[in-house]
């Protein structure tokens, strides 16, 4: 009796332990993920900021140009960015977080959409990348075969048909 009172003491302690390690790591991943999203917002700040200055000076070339419309248009992109540019630069890591937690939750079907083009995306990226591998290993073992006059190299679906 006094075996199994003590098993289950060593058990609540070994339990509490994993959970105050687990509420640590967890504490450590969300202080590097803090400090990764501010170091990133800033840089995105900076680039989106110099894509802004980037159109202000191409709407000035086209005032210079006389195409007044395609510069407003111009100039509201450059102030769109400058807005954005400035929310990355002067917003803290927990604002950004809170406020894509927010949009998450106000649209849904616009975070599913998105993580769906994503994969779309990332998918074909994959299958591009292995197709062209699969070509440079096949360049690579061309040297070791042996090449006859009019020797022509057949396809890989070739070869499995022809099995």
């Amino acid at each position: 009796m006094q075996e199994q009172s003590d098993m289950k003491e060593k058990a609540t302690e070994l339990a509490e332990q994993a959970q105050d390690k687990a509420q640590e790591l967890q504490r450590q991943a969300g202080g590097q993920l803090r400090s990764q999203i501010a170091v990133r917002s800033t840089q995105a700040g900076e680039q989106v900021r110099s894509v802004g200055q980037a159109l202000r000076q191409a709407s000035g070339s086209l005032r210079e140009q006389e195409q007044d419309g395609p510069a407003r248009i111009t100039d509201q992109a450059a102030e769109r960015l400058d807005s954005v540019g400035s929310y990355l630069l002067n917003s803290d890591p927990d604002r950004i977080l809170s406020d894509a937690e927010d949009f998450a939750r106000r649209n849904p079907w616009a975070v599913a959409a998105g993580a769906a083009v994503l994969g779309f995306v990332a998918s074909r990226f994959l299958k591009a990348s292995s197709e062209r591998r699969y070509q440079a290993s096949i360049t690579d073992l061309r040297p070791y075969e042996p090449i006859e006059p009019g020797y022509e190299p057949r396809h890989a679906s070739e070869m499995t048909e022809s099995l």
